[in-house]
């Protein structure tokens, strides 16, 4: 089953986030080199791709596991949560409806 990840980040966490970004980044490429990543990305806080000092205001993360228990397991175990960029981690079934 599909899963979203929802993790909002703290204020300023821009620092943070560059030291544990390769870390991080890491992770979603074994799931994506497993077929079980749909998508992932940060979102902006201010209206560009390149949000320079605004930094981030968290990311999304949709991908497939076993069960919701699996998906929050990953989840609490990412590099963000324990270089404390997230203050808040969500993870809710998805299901995928477009595109099909």
């Amino acid at each position: 089953m599909l899963y979203a990840i929802m993790g909002n980040d703290v204020a300023n966490s821009l620092e943070k986030r560059a030291g544990a970004r390769p870390a991080h980044l890491a992770r979603l490429q074994r799931l994506q080199d497993e077929g079980r990543l749909i998508l992932a990305g940060p979102f902006p806080a201010v209206d560009s791709n390149d949000p320079s000092a605004a930094g981030f205001t968290g990311s999304l993360i949709v991908a497939e596991f076993a069960t919701l228990v699996e998906a929050e397991t990953w989840a609490a175990a990412d590099p963000y949560v324990a270089a404390g960029v997230y203050e808040q981690v969500t993870v809710r079934p998805y299901k995928k409806v477009f595109p099909s």
